[in-house]
């Protein structure tokens, strides 16, 4: 695993972040700090509604913050107006929980990780058709997948066409919501070992959102555990699943069968 060094600049950092919705008395999102260096992953861990997703959108500005600050490459992003985050989101995607419900149904697959680069680098004929065509393979499927529509893959599939998608404008940040929570086990593995993969090949930074302790052991670097929109607990993976210090932490521990569920 890469090792940050300590002198490094964060590549993301997050500092007393906000986030209310209208109409509730309650933050979704209660005075978050956290950072991010490239190439590592952060896992953000707890119960489902604790304000993790809210987090992340927040962070990649799909939903707006009430306070707080988000540095992006040593950039304000919550500060940009809206052109200029055009070539900020070329930087920055996300990987959905519902690989199915992420990819649009009506388009061939070669359509849909080919659109970023069709929109952003104005790719066409030949020369997008061999871009998609590397990325698909660089995700386990292949060329000729780009022929067809979703429908006809499978799950894990699916969710491989999502990452493809993800990697096609060589992002410096991807959050990844919950990416393997929908697949089976056996796929579970096979999608975080291509994640893994692509971080080591590209220096790839993950924020890694999951209810699953056996998956935050298996991919990432830190963790930030979550309970009511506020970070209860953080810091190495081994430090925080060895030695936790919060309650909230041992009974998520606690859900998990095995401590390594994934091998």
């Amino acid at each position: 695993m890469p090792i940050a060094s300590p002198n490094e600049k964060p590549l993301l950092q997050v500092e007393d972040l906000h986030v209310q919705f209208e109409g509730s008395t309650d933050p979704a999102v209660a005075g978050v700090t956290c950072s991010l260096h490239a190439g590592r992953t952060l896992g953000l861990v707890g119960s489902s509604g604790c304000g993790k997703t809210t987090l992340a959108r927040a962070i990649l500005r799909l939903i707006p913050a009430r306070s707080g600050t988000v540095h992006f490459q040593g950039t304000s992003v919550l500060d940009l107006p809206a052109r200029a985050m055009r070539p900020m989101r070329r930087k920055m995607q996300i990987v959905f929980q519902d690989p199915g419900g992420s990819l649009n149904g009506r388009m061939r697959v070669g359509e849909i990780v080919g659109e970023p680069l069709l929109v952003h680098e104005s790719l066409r004929g030949a020369a997008l058709r061999k871009r998609v065509d590397s990325l698909l393979v660089r995700c386990g499927l292949e060329p000729d997948a780009a022929d067809r529509y979703p429908h006809s893959f499978s799950g894990g599939q699916k969710q491989r066409i999502a990452i493809a998608r993800a990697i096609a404008l060589s992002p410096a940040l991807i959050v990844c919501d919950e990416p393997t929570s929908a697949l089976d086990v056996s796929v579970q593995a096979r999608i975080l070992h291509l994640l893994s993969t692509l971080q080591a090949e590209d220096d790839i930074a993950y924020l890694f959102i999951t209810h699953d302790m056996a998956v935050a052991r298996h991919v990432c670097h830190e963790i930030a555990v979550m309970d009511a929109g506020r970070i209860v607990e953080m810091g190495p993976v081994d430090e925080v699943l060895e030695r936790p210090r919060h309650q909230v932490t041992k009974l998520l521990l606690d859900a998990v069968p095995r401590p390594c569920g994934i091998r």
